[in-house]
Parts: C-alpha cells; sequence; structure tokens
C-alpha cells in the first residue's frame, strides 16, 4: 500500500503531465492507493465548484482512507519538525509534518510530488514512492 499525498492527487485531476501521476494511475490499477483523512481534506477544499466536489469525493470515496493524525502522533510529528529544523530545514506546512511522520512511524511509502518532503526522506527514513 502506498498513501498518495494532495501533490500528486491536484496533478491527477488536473490532468497535468508528470511522472507521478503515472505512478499513481498504475497503483490505481493495481488497488494499492491509501487516502489519508487529511490529504482528502486538502483536495477536496482546492475545488471550486460544487459538481466537481461531487464528482471527485465520489471518485476517491472507494479508496481506503486511514486517519493520519492521533495525540502520539502529533508529538512525534512536532518532534520531527524539531529534528529537521537543527538540520535546517523549516518544513513550511503543520500538515507535510503529519502526513510523513504518519508514513514513516507506519512504515507505508509516500507518493508525492512536493519537495517539502524531501528532508523527511534524507534525515528521517520516509520511504517515497518512485
Amino acid at each position: 500500500m502506498v498513501l498518495v499525498d494532495s501533490s500528486v492527487w491536484i496533478d491527477f485531476f488536473g490532468d497535468a503531465p508528470a511522472p507521478e501521476v503515472d505512478r499513481l494511475v498504475k497503483l490505481l490499477g493495481e488497488d494499492l492507493v491509501l487516502m489519508g483523512d487529511l490529504v482528502l481534506a486538502e483536495v477536496l477544499q482546492g475545488i471550486r465548484s460544487e459538481r466537481e466536489f461531487r464528482l471527485t469525493r465520489s471518485a476517491l470515496r472507494p479508496l481506503q482512507t486511514v486517519r493520519l493524525v492521533s495525540p502520539a502522533l502529533a508529538v512525534k510529528s512536532a518532534r520531527n519538525f524539531r529534528n529537521l529544523r537543527k538540520h535546517g530545514f523549516t518544513v513550511r506546512k503543520t500538515i507535510d509534518c503529519l502526513i510523513a511522520t504518519w508514513c514513516v512511524e507506519n512504515g507505508v511509502p509516500l507518493l508525492y510530488s512536493d519537495k517539502d518532503f524531501r528532508p523527511f526522506r534524507d534525515y528521517l527514513g520516509l520511504e517515497a514512492y518512485e
């Protein structure tokens, strides 16, 4: 199973040509995609029309959705943020820190196109799906 970040879903639904979108299409064909609750919120928040919202929600509904945040994970995420800051990286979005920490803690690869996840891969053991 692979968790897919909103950066890839946005390109997927926007028909943007990207290698990560090609990987997502392959994973969808093999039924290997996990949807994070926070990722679902990010994807749906970006949709402007009610019609597109309903269509997108319907397309994502069959995916197994996992809860990404708990009190314990929130603390681990804060520790990871602080650890990366010591290495000279400031994570721009709390939600990215939470997503990456969940993946690290659960041993689940992350498919992403957002460069903010690279320090998690380089310093904290995030497995990038490539």
